[in-house]
């Protein structure tokens, strides 16, 4: 791990450990586990956007914005402006270039998802630390046919090889295995 890489990711951390949940931290660290497990080659700067993909998040809370759909999608794009900013300062900081630092913005606004291959494997990283480590309580809180909805939208953001991944690792039952299959 290069210096400015060490020297990122300690940033990142300590900025999640504001986080008054305790939880920022926690998934930053999971986001890199994942990271590392799934794309053992990844550049820096998408191992820094995956540690840094909730930075702060708690800072900008979701009442702040409309019930519904619209607020909820409004609230997404600025969490991703804001993500993408800040990270961008950490790196900028810590020693990366300027492209390194405009990059790594493109990723954490998923601009390019489906074919920006970083931009993909970030996405794909995010569905799986959500299915290991969150889906089981949210899926509790919801009725089957929203459970299913989201499934559905998780595994569409995916790549090909990530949801057949999801498919070998996970025991999903029907038919939220449905939805990620490709055939």
């Amino acid at each position: 791990m290069s210096d400015r890489l060490h020297r990122a990711l300690a940033r990142i951390d300590e900025a999640n450990s504001a986080d008054p949940k305790g939880e920022a931290l926690i998934y930053g660290q999971r986001m890199s586990e994942e990271l590392a497990r799934l794309f053992p080659g990844a550049s820096e700067v998408l191992q820094v956007a995956a540690r840094g993909q909730h930075v702060e998040r708690w800072l900008l809370p979701r009442s702040d914005y409309p019930e519904g759909k619209e607020g909820y999608h409004a609230w997404r794009r600025e969490q991703g402006r804001r993500h993408a900013e800040r990270v961008a300062g950490i790196m900028e900081a810590a020693g990366f270039p300027e492209a390194d630092c405009a990059r790594v913005g493109v990723l954490l606004r998923k601009e390019g998802i489906k074919r920006d291959a970083e931009v993909q494997a970030l996405e794909d990283v995010i569905c799986f630390v959500f299915l290991t480590w969150y889906f089981s309580p949210f899926a509790a809180d919801r009725g089957a046919e929203q459970t299913l909805d989201i499934v559905r939208k998780t595994a569409r953001k995916m790549s090909e090889e990530g949801r057949a991944r999801v498919l070998r690792e996970f025991d999903l039952p029907e038919p939220l295995a449905g939805a990620f299959r490709t055939d």
